[in-house]
């Protein structure tokens, strides 16, 4: 199970992190380049890294939420991730 330190900043938690990852990719139907990706991520809190970015990918796939294909990422479950927010 993965729980937060009660210290850790919540904002910068991977599960969290993960839902923003969605709302990102639910604005586009189609694949979307990973780096265009972690940027609009980066901009949204200049205390995102690129490690905590791939963390939260990584673990997106590893639930199934998103699938890749030459660099590029879109989102497995377009009508359910609904749920998931």
């Amino acid at each position: 199970m993965i729980r937060p330190e009660p210290e850790a900043d919540l904002s910068l938690n991977v599960m969290v992190i993960g839902a923003d990852i969605i709302k990102i990719l639910r604005k586009t139907k189609n694949y979307l380049i990973i780096e265009d990706l972690q940027k609009e991520f980066i901009e949204r809190d200049k205390r995102r890294t690129p490690q905590l970015f791939f963390n939260a990918l990584t673990f997106l796939y590893i639930l199934g939420m998103v699938s890749e294909d030459n660099y590029k990422v879109r989102l497995n479950y377009a009508d359910s991730e609904k749920t998931l927010l």
